[in-house]
């Protein structure tokens, strides 16, 4: 059984967390929940969704990794030195990952959009590899916008 004097520190413990929390929301500048989250998450390579993008985030993930859009990347992937590893890994990674964006990005810029244009007319399932595409990149840079400059130690 607890004893009342445990019950009587968590209280005081309770008690104490309200009134620091109530004190900071006071006199302490409050940040948005947007500021929050870029402070939180800027480290980590996250940029904050809109609510349209977080439905088109929703549509990303139709690849069924066929292999498809591979055929005839082998040049391209020799040539980008391990920066691209083909089509069907951008579309499985890069749609469902938002901190491996700037290494998508990496590999989406090995791809022009007219080799994904193509690319989509082949795919049995439809992915917008282009749509992908140009969200990855626009993620990308808007974390490493959001991130702060590594200190020099």
């Amino acid at each position: 059984m607890i004893t009342l004097q445990k019950r009587l520190k968590a209280a005081w413990y309770l008690a104490l967390a309200l009134l620091r929390t109530l004190l900071r929301r006071v006199f302490l500048r409050h940040r948005s929940g947007l500021a929050m989250f870029r402070a939180n998450y800027a480290d980590d390579g996250l940029a904050p969704l809109t609510a349209e993008q977080r439905d088109a985030m929703s549509g990303f993930g139709k690849c069924v990794a066929c292999g498809l859009c591979d055929r005839g990347e082998a040049e391209r992937i020799a040539q980008s030195n391990g920066a691209y590893s083909g089509v069907m890994l951008l579309m499985l990674s890069a749609s469902r990952s938002m901190p491996d964006f700037a290494a998508a990005a990496r590999g989406f810029a090995c791809v022009p959009d007219d080799t994904l244009a193509e690319k989509e007319r082949l795919c049995p399932a439809r992915v917008p590899m282009r749509r992908i595409a140009a969200f990855v990149r626009e993620k990308s840079s808007e974390a490493r916008v959001s991130q702060p400059p590594p200190s020099i130690r």
